[in-house]
């Protein structure tokens, strides 16, 4: 029976860090000659990190990642099997490519043809897309590699490959980010390529955090029927072996003509065929060790959501050169998450935690407060503002001309923490954790320089009914009450004034979560999600009208979309911060006229809700004639 063993080679890289990333590439190389595979495989622009931005700008950083490649064919030329890596190529022009080695060599590199220049992805700015379509032939097999992107296009390279380069096998690297509905699309995607064109795929995908994104792996394998015969772990590192029944491959060929007439009628159409094929004289071993392939389980939403959020926290503050965090916290829910977040992605004892009260603040926030830090083992210290406060008043007074208490004064305690904290920042080299959520964050419920200080935001991407989802969750999880009862269960207050609620401001957050979820995400207007969910006009106006105050603030105050740097959970592609400031105050004015027309139907969405009420997630759904 002829055989394709391949290892996937799933690892955490690092932007710019040559050094370690070619040594932990290398070490990868060395674990998985153990087990004698045919090829071995690392991520999309694995030598370089992931994502590189505009480095790929820089020519000095371009060379030394083909310095770097050059390294890994050396120091592996006594090895067997073919290695694939990917690095940005620096030839006529930059690529995003992936380097064939082997016995010491660079054979060729596949270059990525269909280039994302969406949300987070911007490769258009720094590739050239590849004009070549190579098959890799061995005497014993043949395989094809895809650089995440081109797999997503049914009629791309993959189709090409397996029907008229013959190949067993598509390898297809990636550096994907994780959000929370991607992973069971992807796997059904790449089992239908796998259905559609008989032949075998390997998605090989990274995982860390970096910067603002996180990757969770789930690298897996599907045979020529689409079925998942491998899965690695998600967010560890992990090598990924599996083998690949090459004569059953070819034996479902052979009883299906179809296939022999779409291969003629492609040449016909276009009289030639456009795969490259490249020899690569390697020998298959005599014999192999056998493998127990593993599946590994999937995590439940919150499990996968929590994980996430601490890899990515985690990750931030290493691959920052940090070793330690601060915050407020305030004996609030938002702050509590973070708490618990931070005290599970580093040591508790490099994780402090600040109370900063004032008249407005109630007793109960500081029992809740010191609660959780006594639960979570952090350090927790009390810095009194009141008097830095009322100092300030003192001082602005005789310029507010008798204008009564409002959101400036509510404000300016916002600001005196986010100074303190920022000062232990610079005295003890700490990074400083916001603590908003995306509810908060999409609305504008935060203070500018207050709140919204920090070095990263973690739960930015988080609405706040799944902040206290993922607190209940927690506590049930470990089995103990981390997080207070009486946080969770109490209403939500800034305690910036006397007797403050969030809802004097906002609607109830089941209601603002499921608006800001069809707004952004989904793209609906306000007639729409009115229509849709039947909510009070009440709360549709006092989501529009927090939204109309942070964009004129945002134009007035001409200082682009700030925002934190901070993870992202949800889709990379529906993000308020893609679009200029008086662009979306422009769409939001109109949202709110009546008789709005939309091309899009409220009748293709179905809203889809938990036992709580919570929104879970829209779907979009057919219509009947």
């Amino acid at each position: 029976m002829r055989t394709i063993r391949v290892a996937l080679a799933q690892i955490n890289t690092s932007v710019g860090d040559f050094d370690a990333n070619t040594k932990k590439i290398i070490h990868y190389v060395n674990e998985a000659e153990e087990f004698q595979p045919d090829i071995i495989a690392f991520p999309e622009l694995a030598v370089c990190g992931y994502p590189p931005e505009d480095l790929l700008l820089q020519l000095d950083f371009l060379t030394d990642c083909g310095r770097a490649v050059d390294e890994i064919a050396r120091k592996t030329a006594k090895v067997n099997s073919i290695i694939i890596i990917g690095f940005p190529e620096m030839d006529d022009d930059a690529y995003n490519s992936a380097a064939v080695v082997h016995r010491g060599r660079v054979l060729n590199t596949y270059r990525k043809i269909f280039l994302p220049n969406y949300g987070v992805f911007d490769e258009k700015r720094y590739f050239a897309s590849g004009d070549r379509i190579p098959v890799y032939e061995t005497p014993r097999f043949r395989f094809g590699l895809g650089i995440c992107e081109d797999i997503w296009h049914s009629e791309g390279p993959v189709s090409t490959q397996a029907l008229l380069g013959d190949c067993e096998l598509v390898i297809n690297i990636n550096s994907s980010p994780y959000d929370r509905e991607k992973r069971g699309i992807r796997e059904q995607m790449i089992s239908t390529r796998a259905q559609d064109n008989m032949v075998a795929i390997a998605y090989l995908n990274c995982v860390g955090g970096q910067d603002e994104l996180v990757f969770d792996g789930y690298s897996f394998v599907v045979d020529a029927e689409g079925e998942i015969i491998a899965r690695a772990k998600p967010f560890q590192e992990q090598l990924l072996i599996a083998d690949i029944n090459v004569d059953d491959i070819f034996r479902k060929r052979l009883q299906n003509p179809r296939r022999r007439d779409r291969k003629k009628y492609h040449i016909l159409q276009t009289g030639k065929n456009p795969v490259d094929i490249v020899e690569i004289p390697y020998i298959s071993p005599d014999s192999i060790p056998s493998l127990e392939t593993t599946i590994a389980d999937t995590l439940e939403p919150p499990a996968e959501i929590w994980t996430a959020l601490v890899i990515g926290l985690s990750d931030y503050i290493a691959k920052n050169k940090f070793k330690s965090v601060v915050f407020g916290l305030s004996g609030g829910i938002d702050s509590s998450l973070v708490a618990t977040l931070a005290a599970d992605a580093i040591a508790p004892k490099n994780v402090y935690a600040v109370f900063m009260p004032t008249k407005f603040t109630m007793s109960q926030s500081y029992e809740d407060a010191k609660k959780v830090a006594e639960n979570l083992g952090i350090n927790f210290q009390t810095i009194e503002i009141d008097k830095l406060y009322e100092k300030h008043i003192e001082l602005l007074n005789p310029y507010f001309d008798g204008k009564e208490f409002d959101t400036t004064e509510e404000n300016i305690q916002s600001r005196i923490r986010g100074n303190i904290l920022m000062a232990l920042s610079n005295k003890f080299g700490h990074l400083v954790l916001a603590t908003g959520n995306k509810s908060e964050m999409s609305v504008g419920y935060s203070t500018l320089y207050g709140d919204m200080v920090g070095g990263f935001a973690v739960i930015k991407d988080v609405p706040k009914t799944m902040v206290w989802n993922l607190a209940r969750w927690f506590n049930k999880h470990t089995g103990e009450e981390k997080i207070p009862k009486s946080i969770i269960e109490r209403e939500p207050t800034a305690e910036l004034r006397k007797n403050q609620c969030d809802t004097d401001t906002l609607p109830p957050y089941n209601i603002l979560d499921r608006i800001i979820e069809l707004y952004i995400e989904y793209k609906l207007s306000s007639s729409e999600i009115a229509e849709k969910t039947g909510f009070d006009s009440e709360d549709l106006e006092l989501f529009w009208d927090a939204m109309m105050k942070m964009w004129d603030l945002d134009r007035s105050s001409s200082r682009g979309l700030m925002s934190l740097r901070g993870l992202y959970i949800f889709s990379h592609e529906n993000k308020l911060g893609n679009a200029p400031a008086h662009t979306l105050l422009d769409r939001i004015k109109a949202s709110k006229k009546e008789g709005v027309e939309s091309p899009r139907s409220i009748s293709d969405y179905t809203i889809e809700v938990d036992e709580n009420d919570m929104p879970q997630g829209v779907t979009l759904t057919k219509l009947t004639e």
